[in-house]
C-alpha cells in the first residue's frame, strides 16, 4: 500500500498583478501551496495579503482586466486550470473545485428561487438528470445544510444572513467537489451563527471527504477546524506547516505578532502587543523582506535580501532571512 500523499490542489510560483491607472499592484508574488486530499488548510493573513486573489486564481476567476496572472501553474486533480477553455472551466468549477464567496448577500441571484439556483449547478454537471430530478437533489442539499426543503421555492430576500450562507454552501457542495474554497465564510454573520456555520462545514467536510481551504484572519477559526496553516504576507507564504507546527512551534516574526495581538484568556490584565505599522503598499513593495519595517528582529540584510523558504522540519516551512544565523530564535520559540 502506497504512503504517497494525494495532492488535489497544487499552486506553484503564482504571480498575479492588477494594472490600474498606470500602477502595478503586486497582489500575489510567487505563491506556492499544496492541498492534500481530505485535509483543511487555513490561509491566514491580514487584509490585502493576497488571500482572495489566490483563491480566485485557483478557479481562474481573476478579473481580466485589471487582473493578470503573470506566472505560475495551478492544477486541480491533475488538471491544468490556467490553460483550459471557458467550456472546460465551466465543467471544473462546481465539480472539481467550488468556492464559497465572502458575502452571501451578493452571491445569490435575487430574482431566482434558492432551489433553482442549487439545481442549476447540478444540471450543468449531471446532464443525465432531468429538471425534476435535479430540483429534488437541490431540495435534498437544502435539508443537508439544515433548511426545510419546502423553502426551496423561496427567494434570497426571504432568508436571514446565516440562512443565505447555508444556501451558498449547499450550492458549493451540490456536486460533491474535490476541493472547497471558503473565503471568509463567516465574516457577515453574528458570532452564534458563525459557530453554527463552521460546525456545519466541518461536518459536511467529514461526510463528503472534501479537501478545504479556509481563508480567514481569525486564528480561532483556524484552531477549530484546520489541519494545516499557511500564513500569507504581502502576496507570499512566509510560514506554513501543520496546525501544531504553526501554533506551538511558531517561527516567523509576523506569525508571532499575530499571536501576540490576541487577548490572553489566562491573564486578563496582560497588555496586547499589536504589530506596529501597516503592510507595505503592494504597488511599491520593498526590495527585501516586506515585513522588515514592522519587525523587531530586522537587520540591514533583511531590507536588501528577499527571504528564501526553508524547511524547519518535514512539515514546517519558514521564509525569514534571520535564520541564516543557526542560533536565531524569536521570543515565542524560546524555552522558558
Amino acid at each position: 500500500m502506497s504512503n504517497e500523499k494525494e495532492i488535489v490542489l497544487s499552486i506553484k510560483d503564482l504571480v498575479v498583478h492588477y494594472e490600474v491607472d498606470g500602477d502595478v499592484i503586486k497582489a500575489v508574488n510567487g505563491m506556492t501551496i499544496q492541498l492534500e486530499k481530505g485535509r483543511t488548510l487555513g490561509l491566514v493573513g491580514e487584509t490585502g495579503a493576497g488571500k482572495t486573489t489566490t483563491a480566485l486564481a485557483a478557479l481562474n476567476l481573476v478579473p481580466d482586466p485589471p487582473g493578470i496572472i503573470k506566472n505560475g501553474e495551478i492544477q486541480i486533480c491533475g488538471k491544468d486550470v490556467l490553460h483550459m477553455s471557458q467550456k472546460e472551466l465551466e465543467m471544473v468549477r462546481g465539480y472539481d473545485i467550488a468556492m464559497i464567496f465572502q458575502d452571501p448577500m451578493t452571491s445569490l441571484n435575487p430574482v431566482l428561487t434558492v432551489g433553482f439556483q442549487i439545481a442549476e449547478s447540478i444540471r450543468i454537471h449531471e446532464p443525465e438528470l432531468n429538471s425534476k430530478q435535479a430540483y429534488e437533489r437541490a431540495l435534498d442539499m437544502l435539508e443537508l445544510v439544515g433548511i426545510d426543503r419546502h423553502r426551496g421555492s423561496e427567494y434570497p430576500h426571504q432568508f436571514s444572513g446565516g440562512m443565505k450562507q447555508r444556501v451558498v454552501i449547499a450550492i458549493a457542495l451540490a456536486c460533491n467537489p474535490h476541493v472547497l474554497v471558503a473565503d471568509e465564510p463567516t465574516t457577515a454573520l453574528d458570532v452564534t451563527i458563525q459557530a453554527q456555520v463552521l460546525d456545519m462545514m466541518n461536518n459536511l467536510k467529514n461526510k463528503f471527504g472534501t479537501s478545504t481551504i479556509i481563508i480567514t484572519h481569525a486564528l480561532g477559526i483556524v484552531a477549530d477546524i484546520c489541519d494545516d496553516v499557511a500564513v500569507m504576507y504581502a502576496g507570499r507564504i512566509i510560514e506554513q506547516g501543520t496546525l501544531d507546527d504553526v501554533f506551538n512551534r511558531t517561527r516567523h516574526p509576523y506569525t508571532e505578532g499575530l499571536f501576540n495581538s490576541l487577548p490572553n484568556i489566562k491573564d486578563r490584565k496582560a497588555e496586547l502587543k499589536p504589530i506596529p505599522g501597516l503592510m507595505p503598499d503592494p504597488a511599491n513593495l520593498p526590495e527585501g523582506c516586506a515585513f522588515a519595517d514592522r519587525c523587531s528582529y530586522a537587520t540591514d540584510v533583511c531590507r536588501t535580501k528577499q527571504p528564501e523558504q526553508r524547511m524547519i522540519s518535514g512539515t514546517h516551512m519558514v521564509a525569514c532571512t534571520a535564520y541564516d544565523d543557526p542560533n536565531f530564535m524569536i521570543e515565542r520559540s524560546r524555552k522558558p
